[in-house]
């Protein structure tokens, strides 16, 4: 077991949230605890809690991380089309592939186990805007009448469709739509919103 001496708060931080990424990615999120953690880098639980306000504020600050990624993900596929239209539809991909590649922090932004949404901290749901603009500024160049309020809402909207497709697949349950791939599912999805969106501008 390692001494508290041994390394400064920063470096326990670091390593605390590395262990996070390893064992949820190992083991999946149900599996993480503090003492999991502590053990996986050498200290006590108690001394997450110098550096850690709690379990949540720990995982928190690991998802913020992969929001990060995945933020860095959806600006690699965008920059490879030349229209709104297609661009949102990468973006959709890239969210999915995103998703099937790192489920266990997947999983722990968005599974069971992970903190109550009204208990995020204002940082954090920052984090989560910014990818929101994304689309909305998108949607806005499809749209340019639409108020500021109505593309919010359609960034949401059309989030929570790609968000239930990808669910859905990644949790195997397509096979009872008679489905097995979701990739077309969620182009389909994408392109007929869109088409929706702008008949209506």
């Amino acid at each position: 077991m390692a001494r508290r001496s041994d390394h400064s708060r920063d470096e326990i931080r670091e390593m605390a949230l590395n262990a996070t990424k390893t064992i949820v990615e190992r083991d999946g999120a149900a599996a993480l605890s503090t003492r999991k953690i502590a053990n996986e880098i050498g200290y006590t639980a108690g001394s997450l809690y110098l550096v850690f306000e709690n379990l949540d504020d720990l995982i928190f600050q690991v998802n913020a991380r992969t929001l990060s990624e995945l933020a860095a993900e959806l600006d690699r596929a965008a920059v490879r089309s030349s229209t709104p239209e297609a661009a949102l539809v990468e973006l959709g991909l890239a969210y999915f592939r995103f998703a099937a590649s790192n489920l266990g922090r997947w999983d722990l932004i968005f599974g069971r186990g992970s903190p109550a949404a009204n208990a995020s901290p204002d940082w954090y749901r920052s984090r989560v805007l910014v990818l929101f603009n994304r689309v909305e500024k998108l949607l806005a160049e499809l749209a340019p009448a639409r108020r500021s309020n109505e593309v919010a809402l359609a960034a949401r909207a059309l989030w929570g469709g790609v968000h239930g497709i990808c669910t859905l697949a990644l949790t195997d349950k397509l096979g009872i739509a008679g489905l097995s791939d979701a990739e077309p599912l969620l182009t389909t999805l994408i392109e007929t919103f869109l088409s929706g969106w702008m008949q209506h501008n």
